[in-house]
C-alpha cells in the first residue's frame, strides 16, 4: 500500500478538490450538495495522471529516480496502467453520478488532457500547457463549465504552468532566470486572486509567501534540490490560493475548511514526495 501511495503521490490530492470547489463557489454552487462528488472525481482523475505518469516515465526514472515504485520493482508497470485506468472511469463515472452530462462535458475533457500529458505531451513545449489546461478544466469541472469560474480557472492554470515549467528543472537545477520567471508569475497570480474582506487577502497573502518564498531561495541557489523544494511548496500552494479564490465570493466557511487542509498536506509531503 505505501509503494501504491507513493505511486499515485497520494497526500497531494488534498490540493485537488479546492479546484472544485473554487469552480463551484464562482458559480453560485449550480451543482450544490453533489459538488462533493465531483471534488472526489477529481481527485481519482489526478491520482490516475500520476499513476500514468510515472508508467510513462519508467524508462527515465530508472535512469534518473531508481528509488520510484516501479524502477525500484515495488510496482509493475502492468499495475501502474491498470491502476490508471481504474481510476480513470472512476473518476468518470463519479462525476456523472454527481453531476450528470453536464459534468461529463468537462470531466471528459479534463481525463483525456491528463492521458494526452502523460502519454504524448509531457516531454514537448505543450507539456505545461497540458497540465495548466487540465488545473483549468478541474477547476470548470465544479461549475459545470458556467463562465463565471474562467477567470479562477485561469488563475489557477497560470500558478500551475508556472509550477510545471519550474519542475522542469528538478532533477539537473535551473538557470536562475527560470524560478525568477516562477516568482513573478506567483506575483501576478496573487493580484489576480486578491478579493476583499477579511479572509480572502489572508489566505491569497500565505498562498504568496509560502510559494514565492520558496521560489525566491530557488532564484539564490537554484540547485535541484532548492527547485524540487520550489516545485513542492508551489504544489503545496495551490491549497492558500484555491482557499482564496472561495474566500472571494463569500464563502468563507468552505475556504476555510480548505485551507486546513494545508498543514497536513504539508506534513504528510514529508512522507510521500508530491513530486
Amino acid at each position: 500500500m505505501r509503494a501504491l501511495a507513493e505511486l499515485v503521490r497520494a497526500p497531494a490530492a488534498l490540493t485537488v478538490p479546492g479546484d472544485t470547489l473554487a469552480g463551484a463557489a464562482a458559480a453560485g454552487w449550480p451543482f450544490r450538495r453533489r459538488t462533493l462528488p465531483l471534488a472526489a472525481a477529481s481527485v481519482c482523475l489526478y491520482w490516475a495522471g500520476m499513476a500514468l505518469n510515472d508508467y510513462a516515465d519508467r524508462g527515465t526514472d530508472a535512469v534518473e529516480r531508481p528509488g520510484r515504485p516501479i524502477p525500484s520493482g515495488r510496482v509493475s508497470p502492468a499495475t501502474a496502467l491498470a491502476l490508471a485506468t481504474g481510476l480513470t472511469f472512476g473518476g468518470l463515472g463519479i462525476a456523472a453520478a454527481g453531476g450528470g452530462r453536464r459534468a461529463l462535458r468537462i470531466a471528459v475533457p479534463l481525463a483525456a488532457t491528463v492521458w494526452s500529458y502523460d502519454l504524448v505531451l509531457k516531454a514537448t513545449p505543450l507539456g505545461p500547457v497540458a497540465m495548466a489546461a487540465a488545473r483549468g478544466l478541474d477547476v470548470l469541472l465544479g461549475a459545470g463549465g458556467a463562465r463565471a469560474a474562467v477567470r479562477p480557472a485561469c488563475t489557477v492554470g497560470a500558478h500551475t504552468l508556472a509550477v510545471s515549467v519550474l519542475s522542469r528543472s528538478e532533477v539537473d537545477g535551473a538557470r536562475p532566470v527560470v524560478p525568477a520567471a516562477a516568482m513573478a508569475a506567483t506575483a501576478g497570480v496573487t493580484l489576480a486572486a486578491r478579493g476583499a474582506g477579511k479572509v480572502a487577502p489572508v489566505l491569497v497573502g500565505a498562498y504568496a509567501l509560502t510559494t514565492g518564498k520558496a521560489q525566491f531561495d530557488a532564484v539564490r541557489d537554484p540547485a535541484a534540490h532548492r527547485v524540487r523544494h520550489a516545485v513542492g511548496s508551489g504544489i503545496h500552494g495551490m491549497i492558500p490560493l484555491q482557499a482564496g479564490l472561495i474566500a472571494r465570493t463569500g464563502a468563507w466557511r468552505t475556504a476555510l475548511a480548505v485551507a486546513a487542509a494545508y498543514p497536513l498536506a504539508r506534513f504528510l509531503g514529508r512522507k510521500v514526495s508530491p513530486t
